[in-house]
């Protein structure tokens, strides 16, 4: 039986994919991919997204078929870069806008990953990871680099 967060992720990249939205695992799933035994209750992405005015198509797609969080999508998008949906099984799920430069750059160095027989997620690489925990910095975020590190050599 997949775990629920790693069941709302495939739901989230299976949508994704069939709208051609660029995306990589981040969080707490990919700190258990390339880092160990983690706990986890949410999933997290990052998608290949402008925020401009072109943005608000974007957020009502995927709040068209995952519920919002949030009472106004489109502008907490504009103002965190963030889109905040639950999965159909419950799970919480945020998503971010990549900004242009390094996290365009970090699609190209995802890698895939196979979940399942034939089911497959696309994941940031272990340094990316290291890179958006550093910039975290929570305790948790630390141990999640120590855990990569060590799992990665």
């Amino acid at each position: 039986m997949i775990p629920k967060p790693l069941s709302a992720a495939l739901e989230i990249s299976d949508f994704l994919t069939k709208h051609e939205i660029t995306h990589v695992l981040i969080g707490g799933l990919a700190a258990q991919i390339h880092g160990g035994t983690r706990l986890t209750v949410d999933t997290d992405f990052t998608i290949a997204a402008s925020l401009d005015e072109g943005s608000e198509p974007l957020v009502r797609l995927i709040t068209g078929q995952f519920s919002s969080r949030t009472n106004n999508p489109i502008e907490l998008a504009q103002k965190s870069r963030m889109i905040l949906v639950t999965a159909s099984n419950g799970v919480d799920v945020d998503i971010s806008l990549a900004l242009p430069g390094y996290e365009f750059e970090m699609f190209a160095r995802s890698i895939e990953f196979e979940v399942e027989l034939g089911e497959k997620l696309q994941v940031c690489s272990p340094e990316d990871l290291i890179i958006h925990k550093a910039v975290a910095g929570r305790p948790q975020d630390i141990f999640d680099i120590q855990g990569v590190i060590y799992r990665q050599g």
